[in-house]
Parts: C-alpha cells; structure tokens; sequence
C-alpha cells in the first residue's frame, strides 16, 4: 500500500537545496509528484507532495525533518485529504491594480462567501512603469461548487474592483 506525504520547506537559500530534499525521496523509493517551490525574497520557500510505500514513510520523513542545511525548517505530514466532491468547474482569477493594504482580503473574502476553494494563488507587487506607484498582481485557480452563482461572484468581484480602482478578470480554468 502507497500513502501521500506533504511536505513544507523553508529557509535561507543555497545552491543544492532541492536535490538534498530529492535524494532521500529517491533513496526510499519514493515518487516526487508535484512541488511549488520559489525564493521570496531572499528565503526559499516551498511545497512538496510525494507518494511512496506506506513501509517506508516514517524512514523517510525521520530523514527528511533531520535535514540541516543553513537553518532550513522541513515538515512532513500525511496527505489525509479526502477528495472535494461537489466541484462541478475552476475559474482563473487576474487581479491587477495600485497596490493597497486588504487587497487580497477582499478577494479571497468574495471567494469564501461563495464558497470557492482556492487551489493555487501567486501574488506580486512590483514597480509601476514611469514612476507610477506599486502595482499589485494576483492569480488564482479556484474550484467552483455546483450550487455557486458565477454571475454573484462577478457582480461582487466587479464591486471591489470599482470601489478599489483595480482589473479582474474572472475566466473558466483552461486546463
């Protein structure tokens, strides 16, 4: 039997990193399924989601959470995650405008109202061109229930767009 860990890495970054975390995945027969990992800033951070024999899991994870590596903090959980059963479509979501304090939570606040899931979401604030201010960048995936109303989220989204001068564009997930 095969059992899913999830792991969470973050610290200073250095060169080889991902391969001291990759190796011990590989030594213990393990499969590396899928990871987001980047630098923020100036510290690494990331997630990993590995599959591996159920046997072999607490060796793995012993190895793994013993990694140390310039001060890098590694946490391995058990993936008990049932799978969602009412998500009937997933929409992308751009949000692009002057940069404020609340921003996000007023988006992801419209999600939770509706009850969207956010799957995955990256942000960024960086220089305007020509001088002209931050400017905030945020795309997300979010897994839409059968009982939503789409129009509703748009209406809603579409509020704070015009109350806090920014661009949304709600489109369906393409993948």
């Amino acid at each position: 039997m095969r059992t899913t860990l999830v792991m969470t890495i973050i610290g200073p970054d250095r060169t080889g990193l991902v391969d001291a975390l990759a190796r011990p995945i590989a030594d213990h027969g393990g499969n590396w399924l899928e990871s987001r990992m980047c630098r923020l800033g100036g510290p690494f951070a990331g997630l990993a989601r590995v599959d591996i024999e159920s046997t072999k899991a607490d060796a793995l994870r012993s190895e793994i959470e013993n990694i140390s590596l310039d001060g890098i903090s590694v946490t391995v959980q058990a993936d008990t995650s049932a799978p969602v059963d009412d998500v009937s479509s997933t929409v992308n979501v751009e949000l692009v405008g002057q940069d404020r304090s609340g921003l996000l939570r007023e988006i992801t606040g419209v999600f939770a109202r509706h009850n969207l899931n956010v799957e995955e979401l990256t942000s960024e604030v960086t220089e305007a061109p020509q001088g002209g201010g931050m400017i905030f960048r945020a795309d997300a995936t979010v897994s839409v229930p059968s009982t939503a109303d789409l129009d509703a989220v748009g209406d809603d989204l579409e509020k704070i767009a015009t109350d806090l001068m920014v661009d949304i564009a709600l489109a369906p997930d393409a993948g």
